[in-house]
């Protein structure tokens, strides 16, 4: 299991290379941003209520692809505009993360953030997943790579997401803290940004 001087290191990690790549994502950020805004027709930041570490709520930040007044059940994107949409396959939405990772919200790698009636009511040894941040990417993350895709297919996709999907994530995300390693987090980072 995951330790105490490990989990530092890891937030060590995890800072230093967001200190790296803010520099290289600033101006994208800001083009995305300022395309997002004008496709939406609202401002083009956006942040969610999201369960952290030990179960702390915390703003988790995105680019906005919706318009103002359709919310995002955290699967489905029928309601995003193609520019919204472009910038969900590619994951460029995700980019505002960083800000997360850097204060300390977020690890680069680690299990999604959920919104809170997840992982926040997790109970016995299901809790163990509340003792590291969560994270941009992750090993059910990358399982899941097409979970909208998948949800889209369901006649009843809450159902499906809560009791098939949800319930998988929880055993692999138990097994990541269980078995936590610096490679393994590597081999995360390398996977995802490949999957891209």
């Amino acid at each position: 299991m995951i330790t105490p001087v490990q989990l530092q290191a890891k937030r060590l990690f995890d800072f230093s290379l967001a200190l790296l790549l803010l520099p290289i994502i600033v101006v994208p950020l800001a083009v995305f941003l300022v395309g997002a805004a004008l496709d939406v027709g609202h401002f083009g930041w956006f942040q969610q209520l999201r369960v952290g570490q030990h179960g702390n709520l915390f703003y988790m930040y995105k680019i906005r692809t919706l318009k103002p007044g359709h919310h995002r059940m955290g699967f489905l994107d029928n309601d995003a505009s193609f520019y919204g949409r472009f910038l969900r396959r590619f994951k460029l939405d995700e980019l505002p993360q960083l800000f997360n990772v850097l204060f300390g919200h977020m690890s680069f790698v680690g299990p999604r953030p959920d919104v809170p009636g997840f992982a926040d009511v997790l109970a016995g040894a299901d809790r163990i997943i509340l003792k590291v941040k969560p994270g941009v990417t992750g090993p059910a993350t990358l399982k899941y790579k097409n979970e909208e895709q998948l949800l889209a297919m369901q006649s009843d996709p809450e159902t499906y997401n809560r009791t098939i999907i949800w319930t998988d994530k929880v055993e692999i995300n138990k097994k990541y803290v269980q078995n936590w390693t610096f490679y393994l987090d590597l081999k995360y980072i390398l996977q995802s940004i490949l999957l891209k």
